[in-house]
């Protein structure tokens, strides 16, 4: 459970497939990125104020104490650059960086991503009204798509913003193709600034995974609840629970939905009778945690190198720079 970014909004013919495919495996599976929906999103609004779930607080906390040193890595020269935020949502976070960039008199352009074209375009409404000075270069795409129409527009520096953390959300090879791919796309002395939830006491990880006011919970219920809405499906969300378990040797936070009973599941869009044992279920995320060590090794793995280190005051969570 991450910040959502650039799947949030997935279209009906994508769930279509997740939940053909993912319910028929063993163990069954869906995808977190079919978490938001409107009203998942706003159970996740909650969840990021609770007092256990530290991540989003953690990285606010960075990019606000930490900006003016941003800056500076950003453009040491003070040349011109642009700033591409992928899975740029509501810019919540950025919009910190963005208001002490004009403050700055920075000279930058800002370029949101996002393949959610009413989540981009009330951003950029937002960011109008607040610095209707401010360069805008907004795109509803997705992340590699942009990238590569955004260099062939320009060869201005870019740096590359992927926050909330949103990395742990990959499994290991995925996370080296999409750093592969990144690189792909980028010029020598292009930065990519990332949000890393960091390793560290497994109690804290589980806690912010398994609040007291059972909204992760209901979070991950939300999901059934969306498929009996979308795809006429009969879920009954009290035959299921949330179960998360985190492994503090493999850094993987994992989340379960819990068939509390022997039941067979109608989804009438599809045509499909999904049954289940008791005790069976259906996973649907996992997060990781990252050591320094790993990931100053998936930077050399490619092609990037550590040319910035961010921590919030108690070292949970790491926004680090790496140059293309």
């Amino acid at each position: 459970m991450e910040t959502p970014f650039m799947e949030q909004h997935e279209s009906d013919a994508a769930l279509v497939d997740e939940v053909r495919t993912g319910l028929q495996q063993i163990p069954k599976r869906l995808s977190s990125r079919f978490f938001y929906d409107a009203e998942g999103s706003r159970i996740f609004a909650e969840i990021m104020h609770t007092p256990d779930y530290y991540l989003t607080r953690s990285e606010y906390e960075i990019l606000d104490t930490q900006k003016a040193d941003l800056l500076r890595l950003f453009t040491p020269d003070k040349r011109s650059f642009e700033l591409v935020e992928l899975g740029a949502g509501d810019g919540l976070k950025t919009k910190i960086l963005l208001g002490f960039l004009a403050d700055q008199q920075a000279d930058f352009t800002y370029a949101p991503v996002d393949i959610s074209g009413d989540a981009l375009d009330k951003l950029v409404a937002d960011v109008q009204q607040q610095w209707p000075d401010l360069l805008l270069n907004a795109r509803h795409d997705d992340y590699f798509n942009a990238l590569e129409q955004l260099s062939e527009e320009s060869n201005a520096r870019r740096i590359v913003l992927f926050l909330g953390s949103n990395i742990g959300n990959f499994t290991p090879d995925e996370a080296i193709d999409f750093y592969r791919q990144l690189h792909d796309r980028l010029q020598p002395g292009d930065l990519v600034l990332t949000g890393f939830d960091l390793q560290k006491h497994p109690a804290i990880i589980h806690a912010a995974y398994n609040d007291r006011m059972g909204l992760t919970r209901a979070f991950n219920l939300n999901l059934l609840r969306r498929i009996n809405t979308e795809l006429d499906a009969d879920f009954n969300l009290a035959a299921f629970d949330h179960y998360e378990t985190y492994n503090p040797e493999s850094g993987e936070a994992r989340s379960y939905l819990v068939s509390q009973k022997a039941q067979t599941v109608r989804i009438n869009a599809l045509d499909m009778a999904v049954p289940f044992d008791y005790g069976e279920i259906i996973h649907t995320e996992i997060s990781r945690k990252f050591t320094r060590a790993q990931i100053e090794e998936l930077a050399r793995q490619t092609g990037f190198s550590v040319t910035g280190w961010f921590t919030d005051c108690k070292g949970y969570f790491a926004d680090v720079v790496f140059e293309r």
